[in-house]
């Protein structure tokens, strides 16, 4: 019998330096596919939750959560770049670029970066570029990640080290695209569920999450399922049972949008992420462990032209069963042994 038909992923060195690859399958996002998410992560930001809402302040209809997008494009990504991952390292340079409502159809594109074999020969980084564009053909997020990915074979030759220049911080004339020029006066800040808009935040303001949420093998499961990821890591335990870990490792981008539907209690008129600058998996995830976060905020910004929203910098930590009212995160250069992720990120919030 021919296994030709089937596909075991690529490896680290089946990549190549300026490499394009196109995506399968393309998703066309529906309100069920919302509903499950909220059920997943419990998100109450009111712009996403409510068309009639949403209308009122100068959406068409309730915006599809930025997460949900960034994890479908993400997931369509995954059989080409990462299906034989170690983990997924970090991301960077990540712009939300147009809004996204039920209906939409997302499809998603990757470029190779650079490449970079570990000392063990075992492994690699692959750096890749990645787009999803909408139905019409018009791109909705752009961002890179990188990602440790297995060899096939550790006696393969290694390709040349390139290892690209990433911004820091997305830059903000760079904001807001994703965002329709807000009413102010039709922004209900009792319905929203906070008074505090973007005047009300500092440079250097720390703020405690409260609330913990608890993960379990198969919501996480059921979350990776519904953005068609398919890394195995995520999924099978047989052999997953016999890695260094011994159990299924949880998605990276599942602690995020715990992280982001905890900070609904601090930052609710944070309605819309506008951009990520740089996220790091600090530490693996587990089911059974329970998530905690808090924010910092890292800058405020005016956006040029924009009256009716500002941006604020934000670093969010999310930690595994540990309460954050004393802000863990870093001892020295070593981070906390309770952090699990460091994501630094602007939202936009109505003035």
């Amino acid at each position: 019998m021919s296994d030709a038909k089937t596909s075991t992923g690529n490896f680290f060195e089946d990549f190549r330096l300026g490499q394009q690859i196109r995506h399968a399958t393309p998703r066309t996002v529906t309100t069920g596919d919302v509903a499950l998410y909220n059920g997943l992560f419990g998100s109450r930001f009111a712009v996403q939750s409510s068309d009639n809402f949403a209308q009122a302040i100068g959406y068409r209809q309730a915006p599809v959560d930025d997460l949900l997008v960034f994890h479908i494009v993400f997931g369509k990504t995954v059989p080409d770049i990462s299906l034989n991952a170690v983990a997924n390292l970090g991301y960077a340079d990540c712009r939300f670029l147009k809004p996204v409502y039920p209906g939409a159809t997302l499809s998603a594109t990757s470029e190779v970066i650079g490449l970079k074999e570990n000392s063990n020969r075992k492994t690699g980084i692959v750096y890749v570029r990645s787009r999803g564009f909408d139905e019409s053909g018009t791109a909705v997020l752009d961002y890179v990640r990188w990602v440790m990915v297995r060899k096939r074979d550790e006696k393969a030759p290694a390709p040349d080290e390139v290892v690209p220049e990433l911004p820091a911080t997305v830059e903000v004339d760079l904001l807001g695209n994703g965002c329709p020029i807000v009413n102010n006066g039709a922004y209900d800040n009792v319905l929203a569920g906070s008074r505090h808009r973007f005047g009300d935040y500092s440079k250097g303001e720390k703020i405690d999450h409260v609330a913990g949420i608890t993960v379990e093998d198969a919501e996480h499961m059921i979350a990776t399922r519904l953005y068609q990821n398919t890394a195995r890591i995520h999924f099978d335990h047989f052999t997953e049972s016999k890695s260094r870990f011994g159990k299924r490792l949880i998605y990276g981008g599942h602690p995020i949008s715990l992280a982001r539907a905890l900070s609904f209690n601090g930052l609710g008129n944070a309605f819309h992420i506008a951009a990520i600058n740089g996220g790091r998996h600090v530490s693996p995830l587990f089911a059974g462990l329970t998530v905690f976060a808090w924010t910092e905020v890292l800058d405020t910004a005016k956006l040029h032209g924009r009256r009716d929203v500002g941006a604020l910098r934000l670093r969010t930590v999310a930690t595994k069963d540990k309460p954050c009212a004393d802000f863990p995160y870093k001892n020295g250069d070593d981070y906390d042994t309770a952090v699990i992720l460091d994501l630094d990120y602007w939202v936009l919030m109505p003035k």
